[in-house]
């Protein structure tokens, strides 16, 4: 039985009190299920902002999408989780990442290192996080028992081997960064690449005793009766591709309301996505495709 769809949306535009507070009660009232914040310089710190969005809703949890764990140091990581968890009521979300804007580690000071320097670091953290955090006598303490739920967002081989021994939610991106890029610059895969990428964490996950929730990053959202029109703009980022290819991306949702669930639903089936998570600017066109999925 496949698990019922989740969903989150990342907001990403900093607001003062009372407009982060309309936005968040905002979700609320369309249905997600996670209310997320990612972590970069230039836009709000995570933690706060998720304890400002628990205090003005009721049902979404709270969650990071994803931490930077380059900006991070492990034992004062722990008392953030832990105070946040206590201050949300127990709804947050542990979301982490190697991090991979070389741009934001320079203006911060922070060194950037390697792909294997940062995944050695996150590998580092999550043990540290969870050494932490499952001591009894740790000051703070968080709500959750056994603990706060973790999630990973991978797409190489040692950091899906590290979701798959670690996380609690297996997210993919959908996308690479582009060799040499400061800026973060990201490429989306294929669905073919996908799918080889699904499979290698399932392999490396083959023997959990309980199977990660798997969660997918959505780019764009657009309900349309014209998905070649609305397909064109795509195109100009990812020249490489067809119009056809660019259709068949499974972080783009493009078409009418039937052909939009109807792709999701297919995903589920061959990905096992069930957990989707849309960015800010697609919140409101999500939400129809949201209840059209709701008890699928």
């Amino acid at each position: 039985m496949s698990r019922p769809f989740r969903f989150g949306v990342n907001l990403t535009a900093s607001a003062p009190a009372a407009e982060w507070s309309e936005k968040c009660r905002r979700a609320e009232e369309l249905g997600y299920d996670v209310i997320l914040v990612p972590d970069h310089l230039g836009m709000s710190a995570p933690f706060p902002a998720l304890v400002a969005a628990a205090r003005a809703t009721e049902r979404p949890r709270v969650g990071t999408f994803v931490l930077n764990a380059g900006f991070w140091n492990p034992v004062l990581l722990a008392r953030e989780v832990a105070t946040t968890d206590a201050l949300t009521g127990g709804r947050l979300e542990l979301g982490l990442g190697t991090g991979y804007v070389r741009a934001e580690h320079d203006t911060a000071g922070l060194p950037f290192g390697s792909p294997r320097e940062r995944v050695d670091h996150l590998r580092r953290t999550v043990e540290e996080l969870e050494r932490l955090l499952g001591d009894e006598e740790h000051l703070p303490r968080p709500v959750q028992r056994p603990g706060v739920p973790l999630l990973i967002g991978a797409n190489g081989d040692r950091m899906l081997e590290l979701t798959a021994r670690h996380a609690d939610i297996a997210a993919f991106t959908g996308a690479r960064t582009v060799p040499g890029s400061a800026t973060g610059q990201l490429a989306p895969i294929t669905a073919d690449e996908l799918d080889e990428r699904v499979a290698r964490y399932g392999e490396l996950a083959a023997d959990r005793g309980e199977p990660a929730e798997l969660n997918l990053l959505v780019q764009m959202v657009i309900v349309t009766e014209d998905r070649e029109a609305a397909v064109r703009p795509l195109l100009e980022h990812v020249p490489h591709l067809t119009a056809d290819q660019a259709l068949e991306l499974p972080i783009v949702l493009l078409g009418t309301l039937e052909e939009i669930t109807s792709q999701v639903r297919a995903q589920r089936e061959r990905y096992g996505f069930t957990y989707l998570t849309v960015l800010e600017p697609y919140m409101e066109a999500f939400a129809p495709v949201m209840r059209a999925l709701r008890d699928v």
